[in-house]
């Protein structure tokens, strides 16, 4: 359970890297313990106030047919950005896109890294 964790925050923190090297105005200072730092601090951020805020824009989140979802994502990088030292972010855009490339990067490589439970339960 501990290894699995371990690389979820490797893969997140791999993504957030891709994301500073493609989106201009996101920037992360330092090297790869600080871009694990920084997936720590958006973890905890997504973990503590991401249900709190789905659970206060459930009205807008329904309206929308869920699109609400990606300022909520944007509303928690820069949650991440504020408390962090060591990431920056230059305004609304880039976040919003920093969010959404993070969250597709995210998923593609969890896409690709097998999982025994998920493998057991097929088979």
């Amino acid at each position: 359970m501990l290894l699995r964790l371990l690389i979820r925050l490797v893969v997140l923190a791999v993504a957030i890297f891709l994301t500073a090297w493609l989106i201009p105005g996101i920037t992360v200072k330092g090297g790869f313990l600080t871009y694990l730092w920084v997936a720590v601090i958006l973890a905890l951020v997504n973990l503590i106030v991401g249900p709190l805020l789905t659970l206060i824009s459930l009205p807008l989140l329904i309206l929308t047919l869920g699109l609400f979802s990606l300022i909520l994502n944007t509303a928690l990088l820069g949650i991440a950005a504020w408390i962090s030292d060591d990431l920056s972010i230059d305004g609304f855009w880039p976040a919003f896109f920093g969010a959404l490339l993070i969250a597709v990067i995210a998923a593609i490589l969890q896409a690709l890294i097998p999982d025994p439970k998920r493998h057991a339960q097929t088979a």
